[in-house]
């Protein structure tokens, strides 16, 4: 098992959409970034690429390069789930938190939830997302920004198949590896 943790963290600006979790949020504010700053997505691809001891985000989709600018986090996070696949690993579960005096999160995070099972491929039974304040302290209490943390445990395809057909055959045709899911 290869377990991976995520950290991020977006200032808090007027004229931007709030995105976190794939999800717009009605606010007054947004998150200053690059992309779209999901700050949620953020962590969880830097936990996911952690586990497999590829980097972070900033390796793979470098700020510096336009072709992210505006990127929707999402898109990013469904390549990170192809990496992790390109590197034979299955990912067992996600767990995150959200730390955010206001707005508060939880009318939204069922939807953010599907959000992330759905770019990765996975039941929405392996994320699990909530959120808490700082009950007024720090840069996320005062309102300065929003931040998130995760981790997420991985398996080795090896360890994490099981035989599907004779072993005489060679591959069953199951859909646990990328090219039977095509």
């Amino acid at each position: 098992m290869r377990v991976g943790m995520g950290y991020d963290v977006h200032k808090l600006v007027e004229g931007r959409e709030l995105v976190i979790g794939g999800v717009t949020i009605p606010y007054e504010k947004g998150l200053l970034g690059h992309s779209d700053a999901d700050v949620l997505l953020h962590a969880i691809m830097d936990a996911l690429l952690g586990a497999v001891a590829l980097g972070d985000i900033g390796k793979h989709f470098p700020d510096t390069d336009p072709e992210y600018e505006g990127a929707s986090s999402l898109k990013l996070l469904e390549r990170v789930g192809e990496l992790i696949e390109e590197e034979l690993y299955v990912i067992g579960n996600i767990d995150a938190t959200i730390i955010a005096q206001r707005p508060k999160m939880a009318p939204y995070i069922e939807d953010m939830r599907e959000h992330v099972a759905a770019a990765l491929h996975l039941e929405t039974g392996q994320v699990n997302i909530k959120a808490t304040t700082e009950e007024g302290l720090g840069f996320t209490g005062s309102g300065e920004g929003i931040s998130a943390q995760a981790i997420a445990g991985l398996e080795t395809i090896a360890n994490a198949s099981y035989a599907v057909g004779p072993a005489e055959s060679g591959c069953g045709g199951c859909s646990g590896c990328p090219r039977n899911r095509m």
